[in-house]
């Protein structure tokens, strides 16, 4: 009889419609439910080692990205045991080559697709807000490399280090405790309301673009003023600091040597605003400059207090 009156369990497939939904507790019950599994998975291929619980973590996250994906949702458990298998034969891949690890995506692509971009396939999920709530609850060291690994095209160790200007270990040691707070905050699944990410998001994609078509008619100086503290200090790709007010003359710089700037990306949290442009030289001179520049601002009570400028390395 008391079987009776207990609740039954439910089953993956309702989970798996629940958490498409954008029910976060529905994902977080999944992952502790297959979290053996996964393990072992990761155990037999990477050894008893931290790189199995790392990677346990990255599949999660990719779970979180791509559960939408998931073509029989009674078969779940294999499909996450396979996202774990593909994340660690990508670990084994790049450290057999002697590589900084760039970013497992064997399972974020459909055959005969490129890679999608994780912002925008969490843009069109519905556990978007869900993720940017976590992200933002992360200490700010942790959130910067976080957004910068699998937000923008800044995804290598040695890129993060040399923007953070910290040590390729402690960049590792950053994404590891994330990856750890993200996947127990995915677990625990409190379900709260969040932030409305997407209207955050669009109004700095539209300042980021009003800034840089004001830097191209030569009005860049009052574009900043919007936003930006007279007292924000300038960081340079040379380690060059300098006030906000260098930055019209640098643009001008460009603009009389032919070049342009083109955004790309916008990444935006409370407190870090990321943006990547690519650097279009002129014509006649292709090399003149690095082919992209991505800007970190720090913001202060919603004003630019910090801006760090940095070119990615030539792939």
């Amino acid at each position: 009889m008391a079987d009776l009156l207990t609740p039954a369990a439910p089953q993956d497939a309702e989970l798996v419609r629940a958490a498409r939904a954008g029910d976060a507790g529905s994902l977080g019950l999944l992952l502790s439910r297959h979290r053996a599994g996964m393990y072992a998975v990761a155990l037999a291929l990477l050894g008893h080692s931290q790189e199995a619980e790392d990677a346990v973590q990255d599949a999660a996250l990719i779970a979180l990205r791509r559960l939408g994906d998931v073509r029989d949702p009674d078969a779940v458990g294999p499909w996450l045991r396979m996202v774990v298998r593909n994340e660690c034969r990508a670990r084994l891949r790049r450290t057999s080559a002697l590589t900084l690890a760039e970013p497992g995506r064997a399972v974020t692509a459909r055959p005969g697709e490129g890679p999608p971009d994780p912002a925008e396939i969490i843009e069109r999920h519905a556990l978007r807000d869900w993720v940017w709530s976590a992200l933002e609850d992360l200490p700010a060291g942790l959130r910067l490399v976080t957004m910068l690994r699998y937000f923008t095209d800044v995804t290598s160790y040695e890129d993060i280090a040399a923007l953070c200007a910290t040590p390729v270990s402690t960049v590792r040691g950053r994404l590891h405790q994330a990856r750890t707070k993200l996947g127990a905050a995915l677990l625990a699944s409190a379900e709260l309301a969040h932030d409305d990410v997407s209207a955050h998001s669009a109004r700095h994609r539209a300042l980021a673009e009003e800034t840089i078509a004001s830097a191209h008619r030569g009005r860049i100086a009052s574009a900043l003023a919007e936003w930006w503290s007279p007292e924000a200090a300038v960081t340079w790709p040379t380690g060059k600091r300098t006030g906000v007010d260098y930055l019209p003359v640098a643009f001008d710089h460009d603009l009389s040597d032919g070049v342009r700037h083109r955004l790309l990306n916008v990444v935006a949290g409370r407190e870090v605003v990321i943006w990547e442009a690519a650097l279009l030289s002129p014509p006649e001179d292709p090399y003149h400059c690095p082919p992209g520049v991505v800007w970190v601002h720090f913001l202060d009570q919603g004003r630019v207090s910090r801006l760090r400028l940095y070119h990615p390395r030539r792939h």
